[in-house]
């Protein structure tokens, strides 16, 4: 289940997210993105899993690929659609229920909004939905623990061997690690990290 005050942060700042803190183009990611899609076969399938303001999706469609695209967020659903003309279903990390369809999910920075005790079960459900040979990209911050920054929204936080821990357990293969840092919405400067693997 989402997190309530989570949800309302994102609710209230649906515009103000987009625009300032999530680009299509946005250069810190572009070698995560290229590593995602070299793996992908041309037209192939992708879920973007916590899509936000569907910016991402955007672009996976503008590239030739099929995108289904998943927000708990109405707001944000709302805004990818009248913004990129992105459908966006309305569902939870939990309501993952297919087997085989994708040739890629884009889970960034929308599972590190799970509680450490339900990201193994949905790290399995993704893996389920993965046609073999799938691609992921993860993107997660970095840190011990869980908690909720200050405007409120609850984050779990995980040291990077224990990512590759847990993927390589699901039966993951990690193909690229990369870091950086960044400032969010809640205007702390985090460290960050994106693991991209395949089934």
């Amino acid at each position: 289940m989402s997190d309530e005050e989570t949800m309302a942060v994102y609710a209230k700042a649906a515009e103000d997210y987009a625009k300032g803190f999530a680009r299509a183009k946005d250069t810190d990611h572009e070698q995560d993105y290229g590593t995602f899609v070299a793996g992908l076969p041309a037209g192939g399938t992708v879920l973007d899993l916590g899509c936000g303001p569907g910016h991402w999706a955007a672009r996976f469609r503008d590239d030739g690929y099929r995108v289904a695209a998943v927000d708990a967020s109405p707001e944000m659903a709302a805004y990818a659609l009248a913004t990129y003309g992105v459908e966006v279903s309305v569902a939870e990390f939990e309501d993952i229920a297919v087997e085989g369809v994708f040739d890629g999910i884009w889970a960034f920075f929308s599972l590190l909004h799970a509680p450490r005790d339900d990201f193994p079960t949905h790290l399995m459900r993704l893996r389920r939905a993965l046609k073999p040979g799938g691609r992921l990209a993860l993107g997660m911050k970095l840190g011990e623990g869980e908690g909720r920054d200050d405007l409120g929204r609850f984050y779990a936080y995980y040291r990077e061997e224990e990512l590759r821990d847990i993927l390589e357990f699901f039966g993951f293969t990690i193909v690229n690690v990369s870091r950086g840092n960044g400032q969010g919405l809640a205007g702390a400067e985090e460290t960050f990290v994106v693991l991209t693997a395949h089934a």
